[in-house]
């Protein structure tokens, strides 16, 4: 379904991207930002999924300033790779990648453009929210966003979390995120641990799943429409 091309961020340095089309005229555009994985199966199928919603859909490839192609399983081994590749990044230089890809789905549309991301993309939305300018972002359980929890988004955004997570501890969030931004809606979920979206990991909780995505697209179809 989808198509990879060649981005260029404002340092000049050149990205893949992976694209998903929707079938007829997109409603807008959507930036899908990575896990710690690259731009994996489960990352295209989940843009591929955004696409066949109306979205022309975006994946940036993150890692690829620090190698290129990356494509990583949930196994032991490529777990700990992409962590290590999560960590070494620079996220003003992933910032500047994201702005490529939304710089590219306004060209592509001529339509608003939003933001959603995935663990480390979870993160990489809240930066997206507070240093560019989309039109919308949602964040999926970003282990750094209280981190960067005194940034001010400039756009509407919604986070989504398990309550089994074990890498983001809920009281974190309640008291750097939400009492610093009581507007922005953030989501727990029961029984849903860390990654709780991705089909390939054992974390998946596909009730949560849903109803994230249900609450996601409706977030977005408000914010993005014309």
């Amino acid at each position: 379904m989808g198509e990879h091309v060649k981005l260029t961020a404002s340092d000049d340095h050149e990205l893949d991207a992976y694209v998903a089309r929707p079938a007829g005229s997109p409603l807008a555009g959507l930036v899908v930002v990575q896990e710690a994985f690259g731009v994996n199966s489960h990352i295209r199928s989940v843009t591929d999924g955004w696409a066949k919603d109306g979205f022309l859909a975006v994946a940036p490839a993150l890692f690829d300033r620090l190698e290129r192609g990356v494509d990583l399983t949930y196994g032991q081994e490529d777990m700990q790779k992409g962590l290590a590749l999560a960590r070494q990044g620079n996220p003003a230089d992933r910032v500047k990648d994201i702005a490529a890809a939304l710089d590219y789905a306004r060209r592509e549309t001529g339509q608003k453009v939003g933001v959603i991301g995935y663990c480390l993309g979870g993160s990489m939305a809240w930066l997206a929210a507070t240093r560019l300018d989309p039109d919308a972002a949602v964040g999926y359980y970003g282990g750094s966003i209280a981190n960067f929890a005194g940034e001010k988004p400039k756009a509407p955004i919604m986070l989504h979390f398990g309550k089994l997570d074990q890498h983001i501890p809920k009281d974190e969030i309640d008291a750097k995120v939400a009492a610093l931004h009581p507007d922005v809606p953030i989501f727990w979920y029961d029984g849903a641990g860390h990654g709780f979206n991705c089909t390939g990991r054992p974390s998946y909780n596909a009730a949560a799943a849903q109803l994230a995505r249900e609450r996601s697209l409706e977030f977005l179809k408000k914010h993005l429409s014309a």
